[in-house]
């Protein structure tokens, strides 16, 4: 019995850390996203400013969530900005960019996660984990239709 216990620790603790790493990423297309928000201009604003605001808010309360779930598969969450940047695989964006430029930005960050989470939910299906298997799916659906937004905004 104490086996099977042990493997199901490591069963969560695998997809925790997986989780972790989407939380980076979550976190950071937030940041990105108000970033853009706060800083788009051009004749594509007054369409924009209202967009990534509502993106970042959702992205947002994403956050929330998987940080959740890994408390509930008993890990502990990074927090900080640091942290956050060593587990991210995506970029911040800097400098001064065009409306057209934060719109291929996003658009690819968003379908960078969709593909991360596409991995992450295999491995999470093969564990029978119902309710990340669950907050995977919904997950995906935010970002694939995000991605499809941004690009039909180009």
């Amino acid at each position: 019995m104490e086996k099977t216990s042990t493997m199901a620790h490591q069963i969560r603790q695998k997809i925790a850390d997986e989780l972790t790493h989407l939380l980076a990423d979550t976190y950071t297309l937030y940041l990105k996203t108000q970033n853009f928000h706060w800083n788009v201009t051009g004749p594509l604003f007054s369409a924009l400013h209202p967009l990534f605001e509502t993106q970042y808010q959702e992205l947002a309360d994403a956050v929330d969530v998987i940080a959740e779930r890994i408390r509930a598969l008993g890990s502990f969450t990074p927090a900080s900005f640091s942290e956050f940047q060593k587990l991210s695989s995506l970029k911040e964006s800097a400098g001064n960019l065009s409306a057209e430029q934060m719109i291929k930005i996003l658009a690819k960050d968003h379908e960078t996660i969709s593909e991360q989470l596409l991995i992450i939910f295999q491995h999470t299906e093969k564990a029978n984990d119902q309710a990340t298997i669950d907050l995977l799916t919904e997950r995906m659906r935010a970002h694939d239709k995000t991605a499809w937004m941004l690009r039909s905004s180009l």
